[in-house]
C-alpha cells in the first residue's frame, strides 16, 4: 500500500515545474509536514502561552504539556497516515478524526497518571495541527496528481480507466530510459511479458526503480480484490490478521457496554414510537448467515410493516427505495441508522462486530452461494453493522452488484486492520449524517 504515498511526478525537471507544483511537492515530503507541525502545532501554542498566559506558575506544567502535543502530534500523523493510505480515504475527511484521537489518548494518559498540563495549550495545539495538515492536503489535492508507467498487457485498460491518475504506457522499450523517474507497474500474469522484458524490469529494479504489482495497484485505487480465485492477504494466507482479530473482539464489548448505558433512552423512546406507528413488536428478528457460516438472530427496531402471509421467495428479502412496506418512522430510523440500535445486544454475545461484511439473510445467502464462486468466504470474520461494502457502495441485493459487493469484502478480509476499521468508521459518519446509501 505504500505506492499510494508515490509523490507525484512530471515529465519535466523540478526546475521546470510551475510554482505551484514545486509547492506541492514540497508539501508531500515527510520530514516537511512533520517540521511544519512541530512549529506550528507544539512550539506556537508554546510560545502563545508564555506570551499571553498572565499567571504567575505558568511554568509548573510547561514541559508537561510540550511533551504531551508533540506526543499528540506524532500519534496523530501515525494514525492519519495508515488511514490516508487507503483507498477511497479522502484525506482531508480523515484529519480531525486521526489527530481528535490521538490528543484524547494523551489526554486520557495525563488524567489517569495525574499529570498537569495546560488544557488552553493542548487546544491550540490541536486546533493548529488540523488546519496545518487540512491545508497541506488541499494544496496537495489541487495540484499533485500521482503518475505512473505503465507496461502493455492485459491489465492496462482496465488501469487507465481509473479516475485520478496519470498513465505513460510504455509502448516500446525506449520510453522506459526517458521516464526515469516513473515508478513501473507490472501485469505479471500478462502472457505479453517476453524475457527481454522480464529482463529489463529486473535491471531497473537493480537501479533502484519501484516495480508495483498491477494487481496490488488495481486494489488500491479500487478497494476490491478479484474473485476469480480466493485471495491470500498480506501475510500470505487465507485467514485475516489473527493479531488484531481478539483485540477488536475487546473494544466491540467495551465500547458497546458503554453505549447502552448513554443510549438506553433512545432506546425505550424509539420502542414507544415505532409500536404507536403500526401494529407488531418493536424489536424485528431475523435468521442470518454470520461468522464461520454459523446462523444467528439479529436485532433490528421494526422499520416495516409486518408482512401477513409468509413469502418463500428469496425477493422478500429485498428491500427497495420506495418499498410500500416501510412506514414513515422508519423511513427515518433507517437513514440514520437507528433501527441498527438493537444490534448492540449481537455485538456482545459474539454474533457481530460493529465493523466487518454485513450479514445476509438466510435465503439471500443460499442464494449467492450457488451464483457466486468463494461468496462464503466473506464468513472468515464476523459480520459488522458497518463494513467497507456498505460505505463504498450502499445497499445492493441484485446478482450484479452482489459480485461487486464481494470484492469489496474481500478487500476487507484481506487487509483486516485496524486503520482500515477506523476508516470504515469515520465514513460511517458520514453516512449517517447524509443519509447516503441508506435503505
Amino acid at each position: 500500500m505504500e505506492y499510494l504515498q508515490t509523490i507525484s511526478a512530471s515529465e519535466s525537471q523540478a526546475t521546470q515545474k510551475p510554482l505551484t507544483h514545486r509547492l506541492a511537492d514540497s508539501l508531500s515530503r515527510i520530514r516537511f509536514q512533520l517540521i511544519g507541525g512541530l512549529i506550528v502545532a507544539v512550539l506556537a501554542p508554546a510560545i502563545a502561552r508564555t506570551q499571553f498566559e498572565r499567571i504567575a506558575d505558568h511554568s509548573i506544567h510547561y514541559e508537561q504539556s510540550l511533551i504531551g502535543t508533540f506526543c499528540a502530534l506524532m500519534l496523530g500523523y501515525l494514525i492519519f497516515r495508515k488511514m490516508t493510505i487507503l483507498p477511497g480515504a479522502k484525506a482531508v475527511m480523515n484529519v480531525v478524526p486521526a489527530f481528535l484521537t490521538s490528543y484524547a489518548v494523551v489526554v486520557a494518559f495525563f488524567f489517569l497518571m495525574r499529570i498537569e498540563y495546560s488544557r488552553a495549550q493542548f487546544l491550540m495545539s490541536f486546533a493548529l495541527t488540523c488546519i496545518w495538515f487540512a491545508s497541506i492536503l488541499f494544496v496537495m489535492a489541487r495540484f499533485r496528481r500521482p503518475v505512473f508507467a505503465l507496461l502493455p498487457g492485459s491489465a492496462s485498460s482496465r488501469l487507465t480507466s481509473y479516475k485520478g491518475v496519470r498513465w505513460r504506457v510504455l509502448r516500446s522499450k525506449k520510453l522506459i530510459e526517458r521516464l526515469p523517474h516513473l515508478p513501473i507497474v507490472v501485469d505479471f500474469r500478462s502472457p505479453s511479458l517476453d524475457d527481454d522484458w522480464q529482463r529489463i524490469i529486473a535491471e531497473e529494479a537493480i537501479k533502484g526503480r519501484r516495480i508495483l504489482s498491477a494487481r496490488e495497484l488495481s486494489e488500491s485505487l479500487t478497494g476490491r480484490v478479484q474473485i476469480d480465485h480466493l485471495s491470500q492477504n498480506s501475510f500470505g494466507h487465507l485467514a485475516p490478521d489473527s493479531l488484531y482479530a481478539p483485540a477488536k473482539r475487546y473494544i466491540d464489548i467495551v465500547s458497546a457496554l458503554i453505549l447502552i448505558a448513554f443510549l438506553w433512552p433512545l432506546f425505550v423512546l424509539t420502542a414507544i414510537l415505532v409500536r404507536l406507528e403500526s401494529k407488531g413488536p418493536a424489536i424485528f428478528k431475523q435468521s442470518r448467515m454470520g461468522f464461520q457460516g454459523e446462523k444467528f438472530t439479529v436485532y433490528k427496531f421494526r422499520s416495516m410493516r409486518e408482512q401477513i402471509t409468509q413469502v418463500s421467495d428469496k425477493h422478500a428479502d429485498k428491500t427497495t427505495d420506495d418499498d410500500a412496506r416501510i412506514t414513515r418512522f422508519g423511513s427515518f430510523i433507517r437513514k440514520t441508522r437507528i433501527d441498527e440500535l438493537p444490534q448492540i445486544i449481537n455485538i456482545l454475545k459474539g454474533d457481530m462486530s460493529w465493523i466487518g461484511p454485513r450479514p445476509e439473510t438466510i435465503r439471500l445467502s443460499k442464494w449467492y452461494e450457488s451464483e457466486i464462486p468463494f461468496y462464503r468466504y466473506r464468513h472468515i470474520v464476523r459480520p459488522g453493522i458497518s463494513g467497507w461494502a456498505q460505505v463504498k457502495q450502499g445497499h445492493v441485493t441484485e446478482v450484479e452488484d452482489i459480485r461487486l459487493k464481494l470484492e469489496f469484502d474481500m478487500y476487507y478480509v484481506k487487509h483486516f486492520s485496524l486503520w482500515l476499521d477506523l476508516l470504515i468508521a469515520v465514513k460511517t459518519i458520514a453516512v449517517v449524517v447524509t443519509g447516503k446509501g441508506a435503505r
